[in-house]
């Protein structure tokens, strides 16, 4: 018990670090973005569009295909799925076809949810979520089939967990899942003890390609 108390403590503080870090960084980012706005000339700003065009019409080549990877989720004794296989980490423009409801992983899109602990009401696009999970979040979706108990009690756990966000997704085939890159796994409700497993293991686990990455500045509904 004592164990898994430091573990916790130990995981929560590197969280905050991280996020000490992160506001350090987004402050030079602005005054970085203020700088270079004063010496941006016109013919600069035309090559950017004509680049960002161009970019998306790549992206849109790209997302035409299961971007996913191809694999397989194996499921192990804890009742966590495992995704076998390779998944891709391309940015592109358009929707991708994942080979899972919620996805695991996968080319997404270059702006990623914001997963400070964000509870959203309304469904979010896929491929901003997998941007999210690749920078260590854990997702929290739920269909019409979930309590109402369990939503609330989810979204209060997701509110004050740094790294992780939550959403309403009809389209999954349980009423409450979780998801991190490369992992999955429904639990029962919100008492369920599985949740803090989950929550324990994958925000900001191994697992996460770009560990320490922004959860803010994102994507908002």
């Amino acid at each position: 018990m004592g164990s898994a108390k430091k573990s916790s403590t130990a995981r929560k503080a590197r969280i905050e670090e991280m996020r000490r870090a992160e506001q350090a960084r987004e402050r030079r980012n602005r005054i970085l973005t203020i700088a270079a706005s004063l010496v941006i000339v016109g013919g600069l700003v035309v090559g950017g569009v004509v680049l960002v065009r161009s970019q998306d019409d790549k992206g849109s080549d790209t997302a035409a295909s299961d971007s996913s990877g191809k694999g397989k989720f194996v499921t192990g004794k804890d009742g966590v799925k495992t995704w076998e296989g390779t998944l891709s980490r391309n940015h592109v423009a358009k929707a991708v076809k994942y080979a899972s409801e919620p996805p695991v992983g996968g080319d997404h899109n270059q702006v990623w949810m914001n997963c400070n602990g964000d509870v959203y009401t309304k469904e979010i696009n896929n491929t901003n979520a997998v941007h999210s999970l690749e920078h260590g979040a854990v997702w929290v979706t739920y269909n019409a089939d979930a309590k109402k108990a369990d939503i609330d009690a989810l979204a209060a756990k997701v509110k004050k967990t740094p790294y992780t966000l939550m959403s309403p997704l009809d389209d999954q085939k349980d009423p409450i899942m979780l998801s991190a890159w490369g992992h999955q796994r429904t639990v029962t409700g919100a008492d369920d003890p599985n949740v803090d497993k989950f929550f324990e293991k994958f925000v900001q686990g191994e697992q996460t390609p770009e560990p320490g990455a922004a959860c803010t500045n994102g994507l908002s509904q």
